[in-house]
């Protein structure tokens, strides 16, 4: 297995959406970049969606980005100098419309800083750091889309029958994610199945309590970690974890917004078992009875009692 360097390598698109305020999301994110072009309307759409966009024979709808985390929004004779970002995240393609881009600069995700308690806690940032002397606030791509493009409310509720659900039942499992709306969706699949669980917001927390579980003589058997996160990455936990022999009994499901046969890639470089894109909770509760059956193989019962 090789030691994933994605908090190192990754850099993050700078831009803007106000004179004063400069905003990122992480490159993995981006898939292009364009110059303004004329938009199709949308009938019914969310306020936020300016219209659809053909761009390379896809049609993706754009959303002004600035409005949609409650900045004043675009004026029609700004249009002709603004850019769509293009990102390929929870499963579609989706253009966010900006008054400016900066730059994209290398960084080194392990210094990115949790956002401060004073931007309040509905705020579309999952961190901040400096850029020549310069605040940037990382948005939550996620969060804002699920505003957006709320997620169909069978999406997150998983249908098992009694067995299944009894299997899954007795295992110890940990959920890792740094979004919010993700680990919503998380808890409320496994809610709506009665599967008890532990959640972590960070993946050097996700390893502390894999690790004090296991000193506990009770570790966790079903590990869920988004990739991109500031701090330990999912990528970076997996390889931890996989190469403690403590720990690497877990069954580890890498689970991200990253629509890429990339990511999918160095999850199992890493050492992950699986590796989904968010979300979809039947897909993910099949994951976990694999990893059932697999630690039935790998612990009888005899030993798990």
């Amino acid at each position: 297995m090789i030691k994933s360097a994605t908090n190192q390598s990754q850099g993050m698109l700078l831009f803007h959406l106000t004179p004063l305020q400069t905003f990122a999301i992480g490159t993995l994110k981006v898939k292009e970049i364009v110059p303004y072009t004329p938009l199709t309307v949308i009938p019914h759409s969310h306020p936020t969606v300016l219209g659809a966009a053909s761009l390379r024979g896809e049609t993706l709808p754009v959303i002004d980005m600035a409005k949609a985390v409650g900045y004043p929004p675009l004026q029609p004779d700004e249009l002709k100098n603004c850019y769509i970002i293009i990102t390929d995240c929870r499963r579609m393609l989706v253009g966010f419309l900006v008054r400016g881009i900066d730059k994209i600069t290398e960084c080194n995700w392990h210094n990115i800083d949790a956002p401060p308690s004073s931007l309040g806690k509905h705020v579309f940032v999952t961190g901040v750091t400096t850029v020549e002397n310069k605040l940037i606030q990382l948005l939550d791509v996620e969060l804002l889309l699920s505003k957006v493009f709320p997620d169909a409310p069978g999406s997150l509720h998983p249908v098992l029958t009694d067995i299944e659900r009894e299997i899954l039942r007795p295992l110890k499992i940990l959920l890792v994610d740094d979004s919010a709306v993700a680990r919503r969706q998380l808890s409320q699949a496994l809610d709506s199945i009665s599967i008890p669980y532990f959640i972590a917001t960070t993946g050097s927390d996700a390893l502390e309590m894999l690790k004090h579980a296991a000193d506990a003589g009770a570790p966790f058997e079903i590990l869920v970690s988004d990739i991109e996160m500031p701090g330990l990455d999912g990528y970076e936990l997996a390889f931890e974890v996989q190469n403690n022999p403590r720990l690497n009994q877990a069954y580890i499901i890498l689970h991200t917004s990253l629509s890429s046969e990339i990511s999918v890639s160095q999850a199992h470089q890493v050492g992950a078992h699986e590796a989904l894109t968010k979300f979809e909770a039947n897909e993910l509760i099949h994951a976990m009875l694999r990893g059932a059956e697999k630690i039935k193989v790998n612990q009888p019962d005899a030993q798990r009692a």
